[in-house]
């Protein structure tokens, strides 16, 4: 895309380089903009060109750039060609480029950017994502935050590119945890307490169950003994392991919703208990599994002993291991969806573990084990609720629903506001969204609530407010300035500017395609945020003579179309209306 100009410059350079113009369409890229100078629109890497070249042979990249450039002639599309460091850089048709950009931005919508050539060709794949994924009756930590909203953001870009996406939700609802669970509501358990706040109950009962059981062999036996007794098959003994995940995942379904979440499928552990007896079985028969003189199975991953290779696939009492099961998981997902690529989004600390699981489904056989993939993401610290640590996501949630209330209390207008409350929740996630993507996903960081609310700088508060201030733009105006528009009133560099960003979009979700990095993204949304800022500030829609108005307005309302599709990507939800803001004029 970049609204057809790449390839427009890639047929003039193809004839010249006698490429297939195919071939040259990754190395032009959109040129990013410049606060010091107006910078060219396109740019072509000289040396992406010689890149399968022997280095003895290669010539003086300046040289070359400049013999290109040289060969090269304006067009209608083209209005001046140069020269950069190792570039031949080229510079739009002024008129073009607004008449271009802005219809193209128009016409597509949601699908701006995304009907780009760097996406031509591309198959349409089938794709599960596994995330969020938390423990029945265990904390729901920020971890599953960041797994839920992660997967959500690499579930939302391949759905916007077209392929076809399952979301999986996989428990962990099975194993010896249900054992003392078990045992411990039978001994602490409250069905009142239960069915009014399932997460808050299981994970108090958990908590005392295993407190007990240190201190008393005995309930320690029980335990192991309720979940033998789950292993079996005992009706009674999974009646409440039914009970106990069915009133948690409603919980779940709720607190989801408030995020903008949704699952495909809950599965979990449980789900593969049997199967990943036949997991084992296979296993044997291929021989592979080695018992242990503790009555363990070990498959040995190194195939010459290595100890450091043993991965524990089975108990000494024959009950299956998260390991197993999740061998199991992946072997019916292929079953079930034959998918293309099979996505799982956890902590870095799991690295080892899919690891071990992928090189298993390798040596028992799986062709299709190099189509698994494992996001890792860093761990977060310091985010404490005003109750204490993070117990639950709901207080998360809370929490930022809470202070941003409050934040927004010390606002006038906030009364004008239809619903408050959402409007708080939805600024808040955008902030803690915003936090978390700015930075590459394997990085660790130290979570501050200030920083998160801070509506100067680039948060997620300043992406809401300048999306509900441009949109107030188009209500205040109306739209029946944006029939038409004349190119030439938008020639002023502030104009340009954000022209020549929102030719870079393409680009922008490419790489994150890539590597499935939503920094990308956030990096340039919050650049199209400071431009539409400085041109607010600058070219006045009210004063101006309706053409030059209108032509301002059409300009606006692409960057609040573009603003909105990608927050839309991150799993934000964009705000039509806003309190008026203290610092508003930072804001717009």
């Amino acid at each position: 895309m970049a609204c057809g100009f790449r390839r427009s410059i890639a047929s003039q350079l193809s004839r010249v380089l006698d490429l297939p113009p195919e071939n040259l369409i990754k190395s032009i890229s959109a040129v990013p903009i410049s606060r010091k100078e107006e910078v060219a629109d396109f740019q072509l890497s000289v040396d992406s060109l010689l890149e399968n070249r022997n280095d003895h042979s290669r010539p003086d990249i300046q040289i070359q750039a400049m013999r290109l450039a040289e060969k090269l002639k304006c067009d209608t599309v083209v209005s001046e060609i140069s020269t950069g460091q190792g570039t031949v850089n080229f510079k739009i048709n002024r008129e073009l480029l607004t008449k271009t950009v802005l219809q193209q931005v128009i016409e597509d919508g949601s699908k701006y950017g995304l009907k780009s050539e760097l996406f031509s060709g591309l198959p349409q794949r089938r794709i599960v994502v596994e995330f969020s994924s938390p423990n029945v009756a265990k904390k729901f930590h920020v971890g599953h935050l960041r797994s839920t909203i992660i997967g959500n953001f690499i579930a939302n870009l391949k759905e916007a590119l077209g392929h076809q996406v399952t979301r999986i939700n996989y428990l962990g609802d099975w194993g010896m945890q249900f054992g003392l669970l078990g045992a411990g509501f039978q001994l602490f358990g409250y069905e009142e307490k239960l069915q009014s706040s399932p997460l808050q109950h299981l994970f108090e009962v958990y908590v005392q169950v295993n407190k007990e059981a240190a201190d008393d062999k005995n309930v320690a036996k029980s335990a192991h003994e309720f979940f033998q007794r789950l292993e079996l098959g005992d009706v009674q003994a999974l009646a409440l392991w039914q009970k106990f995940r069915d009133l948690s995942i409603e919980e779940y379904v709720r607190i989801y919703k408030r995020l903008g979440v949704h699952f495909d499928e809950y599965s979990g552990e449980s789900f593969y208990r049997e199967k990943s007896q036949e997991v084992l079985k296979l296993l044997d028969s291929k021989g592979l599994l080695q018992k242990t003189l503790k009555g363990t199975a070990v498959v040995d991953l190194s195939g010459n002993g290595d100890p450091s290779a043993l991965c524990t696939v089975m108990r000494s009492d024959g009950t299956s291991l998260y390991v197993t099961r999740d061998l199991a998981a992946a072997i019916d997902r292929m079953e079930k969806y034959n998918f293309d690529t099979m996505i799982y989004v956890t902590d870095k600390g799991q690295k080892k573990h899919f690891q071990q699981v992928f090189q298993m489904l390798q040596i028992m056989g799986y062709d299709w084990a190099d189509r698994c993939q494992h996001v890792p993401f860093g761990i977060v610290q310091g985010m404490k609720t005003r109750r204490g640590d993070v117990t639950f996501l709901e207080d998360v949630l809370n929490e930022i629903r809470l202070r941003m209330l409050q934040n927004m209390a010390s606002i006038k207008t906030t009364r004008e506001l239809e619903s408050p409350q959402e409007t708080a929740e939805q600024v808040g996630l955008a902030a803690l969204i915003i936090q978390d993507f700015r930075g590459s996903l394997l990085s660790d960081y130290q979570f501050s609530w200030d920083r998160v609310f801070q509506s100067r700088g680039d948060t997620g508060v300043f992406l809401q407010y300048t999306h509900a201030r441009l949109h107030s733009l188009e209500e205040t105006f109306g739209c029946g300035y944006l029939n038409d528009f004349n190119t030439a009133c938008l020639q002023e560099p502030q104009s340009v500017s954000i022209l020549q960003h929102l030719l870079r979009f393409d680009e922008v979700l490419y790489r994150s395609s890539q590597d499935l990095q939503p920094r990308h993204i956030v990096s340039y949304l919050l650049t199209l945020s400071h431009l539409a800022a400085v041109a607010h500030r600058t070219l006045h829609v009210r004063s101006s003579p309706p053409e030059v108005a209108g032509a301002r307005l059409h300009l606006f309302r692409a960057v609040r179309s573009v603003l909105a599709n990608g927050m839309k990507l991150l799993g934000i939800t964009p705000l039509w209306a806003m309190p008026a803001h203290v610092h508003s004029t930072e804001i717009l």
